[in-house]
Parts: C-alpha cells; structure tokens; sequence
C-alpha cells in the first residue's frame, strides 16, 4: 500500500491514501477533452472535474466505513484510486471484532457506497433543479468539464452504477465474493472473485479499443484494484500462518544501558540495524533506535543509553504468528519487538524486516500458487 500509494491526511480517524493511478485521472480527462472537442480542453476545468470524482469517491468510501463501524470492523486505511476506493480494515484480535462478516451484513455493507452515491445524485440533482433549472442536466456528454454541476450528477450516478459492476474489489464484486463464501473459505472466495474481475477487466479495456475510451480507463482500474486486493490476501495470509521464528533476526547488536551514547552511536554506524535491545546481563532492559541516539545527542550531548531508552517495550515467543508481533508494533507505535524464550533473548524482529519478510514470503507464495508443477 505505501510503496504504490501516497498520504493524504485523516479522515473520520482513517488513514487517508492516494493510490498512484489516480493521477492518470486527470491527464486522460485533459486527454480525451482534447480530441473531444477539437483541441478547446480546459486545463483547470479539468482539475475540478477531477476533483469531483475525488469527492464522490471519498463520499462513496465513507458511507463504507460508517457502515462497517456498526458491524464492529475498525477501517485503517482508505486508498483512492480513480474511480473507486478500497478500505482496509484491522486484523481482528478480539472477540468483539469479527474477522469476517456473515455473508448478508457483508452484502449490506456493500450496498452502503452505491446507494451513498446514488442518493448524492438525486439530491443535488433535485437542488440544481431547484436553484438553477437552466443548467442542462441530460446534455450528452453528461460528464465533461464544461458542465461541472450536471458533472457532479452524474459522477455520483456513473460512481453508483459502476460498482454494481460483478467485479471485485467494486461493490458488485464483493457481494459475488460473500455469495461464494457461504460455500468457500474466505481466502478462496476472494480468489475467485478476483480471477472474475480480471475477466471483467480485459473484457473492458478490448472494448474500449473499439468503442469509447472510458471503458478502457474502467478495464485498467479494475484490473489495478483486483491486483491490489490481491496482494492484501496474500499478505493476510502470510501474517496468520508464518511465525516469528521464520523470520526474527538472530545475527543482532545490542546495547549495555551502561554505553555512553556516543558509544552507542559508534556502534549503530558499524551495523545495519536501525534499532537495538538493551542487555544488561542476560536480562533485556530496554530498547533504543539510532534516531533516538542522535536526537539525545543533539539535545543533551553525550550521556548514557539507559537514561534515554525505552523501558516500556512488548516480547514475543518466537511460536507467535507474524500478525500478532505487528499488531504489538502498531499499538505502541514501536519498530522492534524482541523475541525470547525461557526469559532468554533469542532473536528480534524489526518493522523494518518484517515488512521485507512479509513481502518476500508473499511473492513466493504468489510464486508458488501460479506455478504449482515449481
């Protein structure tokens, strides 16, 4: 999601991400406006125009997230591509926050965003003919930029039917995913609605070829956000089945809470770690990061690791899975769990090898399941 995506802010305390497709947006509006009209495209009509797609796909993946709010699933992140979004929500580790939804309250959830959309368009539709009933809200085309209020019409109602669309991660798609889970696992539901949607996208971006060029633009989102749901299944699974033991460090430096910081500092230049335990015999004591280092250096000049690390820090048994050692990272917003055993350091795990780890075993899964005779 980071490498693909880039921030955005918070909204409704949600992570708020835009995915790198959605600057093709703008460029194929300026594009097609272009030839459209015979060279007239207006460059900053063009930009509002794709500010409001923008708006109704965020108002189509926040009717999503209040929604799941009430079915007990905490939203973590919302990535927006061009013309749809995709909400992550946190891995379950209570009782109280299901993992799945049951098949019909997923089918609701789903159905929240295009009626959020369709119900957008019919109000301002309504308002547009109350306020300004000159302006020509069945003027084909009805979405350009020359026309930026019938825009946001029919944006919201393209936004509603497109994800009607049997196509996952659309809206569509996600009901024919809970559809085949009532007789599938989760994770081979989700195969094959994803394998559906790759159909669905080449279908698309043929006809478009032929016929009009926005169906092309449709087949390369779907085809993008299919990939991208993909590779968060595939990372799920690698957080729920591999252990920490598979992939902690076990070549490590540590830290005396005894060593000065410059010491320290010495010490961090030599290694690749960007964050060390803190031994004090065979007891860990503590945790430091080399940025923390520096910055007690620059604020304070040379003292000692043990006034400035962290003493409060999370272990794991080196049994844990890797998804419970990132969610013990993420709730103390820390980058290095130690792992032990019998009281005994044995190994750490860094966010910054973790990350790589779940990666690099994702892509050898995908490997593994596309070519099986391998």
């Amino acid at each position: 999601m980071r490498s693909w995506s880039i921030p955005a802010g918070h909204l409704f305390g949600v992570d708020i991400r835009i995915h790198l497709t959605f600057f093709l947006l703008p460029l194929f509006i300026f594009w097609t406006e272009y030839y459209a009209h015979h060279g007239s495209a207006n460059g900053p009509r063009d930009l509002a125009l794709t500010g409001i797609i923008l708006a109704c796909v965020v108002a189509h993946e926040c009717g999503h997230i209040l929604a799941a709010r009430r079915f007990g699933l905490i939203p973590k992140a919302m990535i927006l591509l061009p013309l749809t979004g995709v909400t992550l929500f946190e891995e379950p580790h209570s009782e109280k926050q299901p993992s799945t939804l049951p098949w019909k309250r997923e089918i609701r959830l789903a159905m929240v965003g295009p009626l959020v959309n369709f119900a957008l368009a019919c109000l301002t539709a309504a308002i547009l003919t109350a306020v300004a009933p000159g302006i020509p809200l069945w003027k084909w085309p009805f979405l350009q930029s020359a026309n930026l209020p019938s825009s946001l019409v029919w944006a919201n109602l393209y936004l509603a039917i497109l994800n009607f669309m049997p196509a996952y991660p659309m809206d569509g798609g996600r009901v024919l995913r809970a559809i085949f889970s009532r007789q599938l696992d989760a994770s081979t539901a989700t195969r094959r609605a994803v394998s559906i949607s790759n159909a669905i996208a080449m279908v698309l971006m043929v006809a478009g070829l032929f016929s009009d060029s926005w169906l092309t633009m449709i087949g390369v989102i779907v085809f993008s956000a299919a990939q991208l749901e993909e590779r968060a299944l595939l990372f799920q699974s690698v957080l729920d089945n591999v252990s920490l033991e598979e992939v902690m460090l076990t070549d490590f430096a540590t830290l005396s809470p005894a060593d000065t910081l410059e010491d320290a500092l010495d010490k961090a230049v030599h290694s690749l770690q960007d964050d060390f335990p803190v031994v004090r015999g065979s007891d860990m004591v503590g945790v430091i990061s080399k940025q923390r280092i520096l910055e007690a250096l620059r604020a304070e000049g040379n003292g000692y690791v043990q006034a400035v690390m962290n003493k409060i820090f999370e272990v794991s048994l080196r049994k844990e899975s890797l998804g419970t050692a990132f969610r013990k990272l993420t709730a103390r917003n820390s980058s290095i769990i130690p792992v032990v055993e019998d009281q005994r350091l044995i190994g750490i795990v860094t966010l910054q090898n973790l990350m790589h780890s779940m990666a690099l075993l994702a892509e050898s899964r995908k490997l593994r399941r596309d070519n099986p005779e391998h």
